[in-house]
């Protein structure tokens, strides 16, 4: 699924126009990005919970060389997914 199609999914579901849709979606993820990049967790109770980990440096290899390179350490975002979303699921 796209964004584009999310909008229109939520737009009939909620019997809101597609921009207000869109507006609301964008609104979403600017929130759950602006937390994260605080290193703040975001919880949907059981549909999942967004968080960040810390990766630490490491040592690695280029493919192409072989030649060992020094990989910095990172933030990355991680997703758990809830109870009720692993049902659905499955």
């Amino acid at each position: 699924m796209t964004k584009k199609e999310l909008v229109q999914n939520i737009a009939e579901d909620a019997g809101i126009s597609k921009t207000v849709a869109e507006k609301v979606l964008n609104a979403v993820i600017g929130e759950i990005t602006g937390a994260l990049s605080n290193r703040e967790k975001v919880t949907f109770v059981g549909f999942g919970t967004f968080s960040v980990n810390e990766r630490p440096a490491r040592k690695g290899r280029n493919p192409k060389t072989g030649k060992e390179i020094n990989i910095p350490a990172s933030f990355v975002p991680k997703f758990k997914p809830g109870k009720t979303l692993k049902d659905a699921v499955a």
